[in-house]
């Protein structure tokens, strides 16, 4: 262990300003035999300031060039453990990726939606960053029925590629299938809705505002938001450079990155 791991494990702050400005390189990763004296084989000096949630390491270590994807459990899903909303966002922000899958009970969308089902505020934050909604759309039966048909749902044994829908549709979740869909269809064009999704919608309060939008053309002006969010990629995306160059209207380089659906950023600047 390096002693900016020990200076990040132990939250010495100004320890970790110290070396990284002796030069220390904040991507040093650890030996292997320490790594596996942790469940997480964390590596990084970086996951030890998140899993901390050490605001203050994290920026140091940020600001000094650390990594966000290089730990076997990244440091979103650490973050997104712990539900803290300005340490999730200064990851994103700094290029965590938001379409990481998880190594146990892996599904077939990204495993980041998991943590933020239940909050509109970390689920739109997470769109607004690129979260792959497409996938969540996904689904191998379409109108069919959902075969087996004692199937029950997703469990707490190791699944592969568990669908969206089978997800949702579990009891202690199933009421949150109106909140959760309509919030991701603001970030995609025309989707299909399975017939196991459209049967746990039936009855919700969202159900008739979800049908008009499924029965409805999307507007010119989303369609083209999302062909020029595809265009650039969500590595340019993510980077306050590259969009403060773009030459575009400050409006439209808010409306490109769904400022309108930042719930973060309006509950953050309200007095």
């Amino acid at each position: 262990m390096s002693p900016l791991h020990a200076a990040a494990g132990g939250g010495h702050t100004f320890c970790i300003k110290a070396l990284l400005d002796a030069g220390y390189d904040p991507n040093f990763m650890l030996h292997h035999c320490v790594r596996r004296n942790y469940d997480d084989e964390r590596r990084s000096a970086l996951s030890y300031a998140v899993s901390n949630s050490d605001l203050a390491s994290v920026r140091l270590l940020l600001a000094a060039g650390a990594r966000t994807n290089q730990d076997p459990v990244s440091c979103l899903q650490m973050a997104l453990r712990l539900g803290d909303f300005e340490l999730i966002h200064l990851l994103l922000q700094s290029g965590a990726n938001v379409n990481y899958y998880s190594t146990v009970n892996t599904t077939h969308y990204p495993s980041a939606l998991q943590y933020a089902l239940r909050d509109p505020v970390l689920l739109r934050m997470l769109c607004n960053y690129g979260y792959d909604v497409k996938r969540c759309f996904d689904c191998r039966y379409g109108d069919a029925s959902h075969v087996p048909d004692d199937y029950e749902g997703w469990s707490d044994t190791v699944i592969k590629d568990t669908m969206f829908c089978e997800v949702m549709t579990i009891s202690w979740l199933r009421h949150l299938t109106g909140h959760v869909v309509r919030i991701l269809l603001d970030y995609v064009d025309h989707v299909t809705l399975c017939s196991q999704i459209q049967s746990a919608l039936r009855g919700q309060e969202q159900w008739a505002e979800i049908c008009h939008i499924q029965e409805s053309a999307r507007s010119l002006q989303h369609l083209c938001r999302l062909a020029i969010r595809r265009r650039l990629g969500l590595r340019k995306l993510r980077a306050p450079v590259f969009i403060s160059l773009l030459p575009l209207p400050r409006r439209l380089k808010d409306y490109i990155l769904f400022r309108e659906h930042d719930l973060y950023s309006q509950h953050e600047t309200q007095p």
